[in-house]
């Protein structure tokens, strides 16, 4: 019958090494030595006091990652959205609107592929070529900002 005293258990117990018991005085950790202590671990890439092979092979090639320039995208269709006809939408009225974060080094890039039908003038640092054509279609314009 099922009951609660006498419950057989789902999965096999995990074998607590170190404790003691039938194993000896080693208890299953061996002879002596860093892995045989209590939290005795080692971290990976460590080697015993050897240098590690990551610091013994020489470090090559030129990583441009500092360099990199990351453009913030701002897509035509939110600036339809988010702004009246005539305004002169700049970097501080993204970023007070919510449409982008607020960095000091972020560049703003101006995605097209919607047609836009609202005469703004735009202040970014770079236009697709799509964005500029919307833009002048209308009457807009576009001031590249990027130095």
């Amino acid at each position: 019958m099922f009951q609660l005293n006498n419950l057989t258990s789902l999965v096999k117990k995990r074998k607590r090494v170190g404790r003691g018991g039938s194993r000896g005085g080693t208890s299953g950790k061996g002879h002596k030595g860093q892995k045989a202590r209590t939290s005795g671990t080692v971290s990976p890439g460590f080697e015993g006091g050897q240098m590690p092979i990551h610091r013994r092979l020489p470090k090559r090639g030129f990583n441009n990652k500092n360099f990199k320039k990351v453009f913030e995208l701002v897509s035509l269709e939110r600036l339809e959205k988010s702004f009246n006809d005539g305004d002169h939408v700049t970097k501080d009225l993204l970023i007070e609107k919510g449409i982008i974060k607020g960095r000091s080094n972020t560049l703003i890039k101006v995605l097209g592929g919607f047609k836009l039908t609202k005469k703004l003038t735009i202040a970014a640092d770079a236009f697709t070529k799509s964005a500029n054509e919307s833009i002048s279609n209308v009457g807009g314009k576009t001031e590249i900002t990027l130095k």
